[in-house]
């Protein structure tokens, strides 16, 4: 199995998930954000801010392709592009310190390492910048709560495993942290444990479900 991770562009960002791709929760305002969905030009918005962060900041996002199939992907940027970055009780995100917007991987392939593989990625190319760390706010309560945020602040296990420290409690969105050094420091085991979940999987399996077998009744 390939893997490839390559840089958010205008161009993939088509590959982004439907849901995301038409979603401004952090690149809009709360009221600009809800506004622009009512409007029905969510997809225009995220492009614009895309673009705009792209020619003014850089890259803003990894994506991570499996044997060509788009299996995940993390967004980032300054909190001062972030405008909802400042709604979170735990904020502001440390001077020295990126945000990572959201992240998520296909459940397909979820367990294999791709989580850390991505912000390895943003780890690379943020050190470059002379950026120190990586700060998120995660969701202690993923999937329990209907809200606009359940489908767009990660939850906190994830960032917990793939090796943030909480640096801000709350019960809902503490702030974690992530020094880039430490980042950089992890040795790769991604190929083993994607190799190991998806050995005996074949493309048929991952782009369609497999029905739960039936019990025969007598």
């Amino acid at each position: 199995m390939s893997r490839r991770l390559v840089s958010l562009t205008l161009d993939t960002l088509e590959d982004l998930p439907r849901g995301c791709r038409r979603c401004v929760f952090w690149e809009l305002d709360p009221v600009s954000a809800e506004r622009a969905c009512t409007d029905g030009a969510p997809e225009l918005e995220k492009e614009a801010w895309v673009s705009q962060t792209l020619l003014e900041w850089g890259s803003c996002g990894k994506l991570v392709y499996v044997d060509g199939m788009p299996a995940g992907f993390v967004m980032f940027a300054p909190p001062a592009y972030v405008p909802r970055s400042m709604a979170f009780p735990t904020s502001p995100v440390s001077a020295d310190a990126a945000l990572l917007m959201t992240s998520h991987v296909v459940p397909a392939f979820a367990g294999g390492g791709l989580g850390r593989m991505l912000v390895q990625g943003v780890a690379r190319d943020l050190t470059k910048r002379g950026i120190k760390a990586i700060e998120a706010f995660g969701d202690a309560k993923f999937g329990d709560v209907d809200d606009d945020a359940k489908a767009c602040v990660a939850p906190v296990d994830f960032f917990l495993s793939v090796g943030f420290k909480t640096v801000r409690q709350h019960p809902r969105y503490p702030r974690l942290r992530l020094e880039l050094r430490t980042a950089l420091s992890w040795k790769s085991d991604v190929e083993y444990a994607l190799e190991k979940l998806l050995g005996s999987m074949t493309p048929e399996t991952l782009l369609r479900p497999v029905r739960p077998a039936t019990r025969s009744t007598v």
